[in-house]
């Protein structure tokens, strides 16, 4: 270090970044430049424009320091190493939301990252924001999903939204930034910390992919160890709505099986597609007194939900047991292994 360097303020992440690509030249930097995301293009960029004046030897020492770390070995990073790096910098709060963000759906920038959301989740989030703020939005992601988004939101609210849409004048940057980073913090963040898989899931549909003697042989050694989680595996590896992957055949099967208390027990918290997916297995008379029973239960608490949900889940297991029904275990193959 220069003697005269000693008094230096110490240059700041974003003003290396900055120092590196000028010293490197407009040609060179500019497939760098298509690499960065917006909001790094916005940081590096204003700590180019703020950059006191760097003499030749402080350049040099930070050309130094970058290829010296380069050729300090291999580098591989994951979200356990990014996340301990980001808490020693920031506070915590702001480190989870970046790290949500990275976990969350994929995409370069807000706009295709809410391309990866399911639309009926994105429209239960929009439902309850102003209507322009939607129509900003929505004019921002592709035709189709915003078509589809529409179709979800309540008719009056999605009028109302449309009508947004077609007096919009164009959005001044500040308000789009500060729509994006909404969506950023509170939507995006939150959803992914909210989907984010626990390891019982996961280990779920490992179990899910071996064959019936490997998943008894793996799932009795878990007994022994840890009977909690294997209990929550067993209750992961085939839900409720898996029901639903069934064929028609198989499903007047389990229909005639099953109590029709406890089938409206089942659906009373059930989607509509699962629904649907019994209703087509049963005559219209059935169909009938099953949606009156269904009425004349009134509210359910969700643990008698699930509880009747497990036991119409045994009871499908036990048919395929006896080999009365075929189930398939495998999401995407073919391979029946009951």
């Amino acid at each position: 270090m220069a003697p005269n360097d000693r008094n230096k303020p110490q240059l700041t992440g974003p003003e290396k970044a900055a120092v590196l690509l000028m010293s490197l030249g407009d040609e060179r930097t500019a497939e760098l430049w298509t690499a960065l995301e917006d909001d790094e293009i916005r940081t590096v960029s204003v700590a180019m424009s703020r950059l006191p004046e760097i003499d030749a030897f402080e350049i040099q020492g930070l050309l130094n320091d970058f290829v010296t770390r380069l050729a300090s070995g291999p580098l591989a990073g994951n979200f356990e190493k990014t996340e301990n790096l980001l808490r020693k910098i920031l506070p915590n709060r702001r480190a989870e939301q970046i790290m949500a963000e990275i976990r969350g759906p994929a995409g370069r920038n807000i706009w295709q990252k809410l391309s990866n959301v399911r639309d009926e989740i994105l429209a239960g989030y929009l439902k309850n924001e102003y209507p322009q703020t939607v129509a900003v939005i929505l004019s921002k992601i592709t035709t189709d999903q915003a078509a589809r988004v529409l179709a979800l939101l309540p008719d009056e609210f999605a009028i109302e939204t449309v009508d947004r849409m077609l007096r919009m004048e164009p959005v001044p940057q500040p308000v789009l930034e500060r729509i994006e980073e909404t969506l950023r913090i509170e939507f995006i963040g939150n959803l992914s910390l909210a989907t984010r898989r626990d390891n019982n899931e996961q280990m779920a549909e490992i179990f899910n992919a071996f064959d019936r003697s490997t998943e008894g042989r793996m799932l009795s050694a878990l007994d022994d160890i840890n009977r909690q989680a294997a209990d929550r595996i067993r209750s992961l590896m085939f839900t409720f709505e898996d029901l639903t992957r069934l064929d028609s055949n198989t499903a007047q099967v389990i229909v005639r099986a099953i109590e029709r208390d406890l089938l409206a027990r089942a659906l009373k918290g059930s989607a509509d597609f699962v629904k649907d997916f019994f209703f087509e297995a049963m005559s219209q008379r059935a169909v009938k007194i099953l949606l009156e029973d269904m009425a004349t239960i009134g509210p359910l608490r969700l643990k008698d939900v699930d509880d009747a949900q497990q036991t119409i889940l045994q009871v499908v297991k036990d048919l395929a047991a006896k080999g009365e029904i075929v189930l398939s275990k495998s999401r995407g193959d073919d391979e029946m292994v009951f």
